[in-house]
C-alpha cells in the first residue's frame, strides 16, 4: 500500500570546485540556530538524478566497490531504489545562519541535489559500540575521518 508523502525541499547542496557547502533557503534559515556548536550534522537530501519511475523499481543492483556481487537495495548506499533518500553524515566546518549557509569540508551529493533535513550527529543516537558490516564491506575503514583516504586509494567510479 502506498500513500504519498509530501517532503518540502529547505536548501540544495553546493558541491564543485568551489567547494562544498549546503544553501538553506530563506524560510528555514532561523532553523540553522545552534547547529554551529556540534561537529557534525546529519544531511538527508534526496538523489533527484535517480528520481525515475524506472529506477524507482530498482531492487538489486551491482556494487561498484565489491566487483560481482549483486545485493539489494536495502543492503547498500546506492541512490536508484524505491525512494532516493539519501543520508550523509559530515563535518560543520562553518554556519552562517543570516546568509543560510553551511560550510563542509565533502559531501557525496552532487552540485543542486535537494537538501530535505538536517539534524545535528548526536552520539548517544547516532553511534553504536558493537556492529558488524557485510563481508563485502569488511575492508572499509570503521571512521569517516579514514574514508577519504580509502576511497581516494580505491577509486571506483560510481557513475551518476
Amino acid at each position: 500500500m502506498s500513500k504519498l508523502i509530501n517532503l518540502d525541499t529547505i536548501g540544495k547542496v553546493h558541491a564543485g570546485e568551489e567547494g562544498y557547502s549546503l544553501e538553506i533557503f530563506e524560510p528555514y534559515r532561523d532553523a540553522l540556530d545552534g547547529l554551529e556548536q556540534f561537529s557534525h550534522v546529519l544531511i538527508f537530501w534526496w538523489a533527484d538524478r535517480c528520481d525515475q519511475a524506472a529506477l524507482r523499481k530498482t531492487t538489486l543492483v551491482d556494487l561498484p566497490y565489491a566487483p560481482g556481487l549483486r545485493k539489494g537495495v536495502f543492503a547498500c548506499r546506492s541512490e536508484r531504489r524505491p525512494n532516493p533518500l539519501a543520508l550523509t553524515t559530515c563535518y560543520v566546518l562553518q554556519v552562517d545562519v543570516e546568509k543560510g549557509l553551511v560550510v563542509l569540508p565533502w559531501i557525496d551529493a552532487l552540485d543542486g541535489s535537494p537538501l530535505l533535513d538536517l539534524k545535528p550527529f548526536i552520539p548517544s543516537s547516532d553511534r553504536v559500540r558493537d556492529f558488524h558490516v557485510a563481508p563485502w564491506m569488511a575492508d572499509w575503514p570503521e571512521w569517516m575521518e579514514e574514508a577519504a583516504a580509502y576511497f581516494q586509494e580505491h577509486a571506483v567510479d560510481f557513475g551518476e
